[in-house]
């Protein structure tokens, strides 16, 4: 699997105090906004602040790891010989990107991304 790029997604209790606390507090740079989130800059890193998708039980981690893949049908593939459950199946999200989940021995959410060609995080910075 050609893993590209990562990222952290913090799904909290209340999106905008987490935000603000991010953002405001720590004073990190905004990279992207989308309708439900904010990604920001942490070193070399992103750190994601995301209003979807939350578990609603308490003490849980709702977050996921994001990882970004040159190709999901490969990815899809690799995963299945390796006798790795897909947890959701591909599709394309509302913010156009095409995202499979799986999870790691923890249950921990790994949510496998391709963006196409016409999407305008689209960069290949090798």
């Amino acid at each position: 699997m050609d893993i590209l790029a990562s990222r952290t997604i913090l799904r909290p209790a209340d999106y905008m105090k987490t935000l603000e606390f991010y953002r405001d507090g720590l004073s990190l740079a905004v990279f992207r906004e989308y309708p439900g989130g904010t990604v920001l800059f942490v070193g070399q890193g992103l750190l994601e602040i995301a209003s979807h998708h939350r578990g609603d039980e308490p003490g849980t981690f709702a977050g996921a790891l994001w990882l970004q893949v040159r190709d999901i049908d490969s990815a899809t593939r690799e995963l299945e010989s390796a006798g790795i459950p897909i947890v959701r199946e591909a599709r394309t999200e509302p913010w156009g990107l095409i995202e499979m989940w799986i999870e790691d021995p923890d249950g921990i959410p790994v949510v496998l991304v391709q963006i196409p060609q016409d999407h305008p995080l689209r960069r290949d910075n090798r």
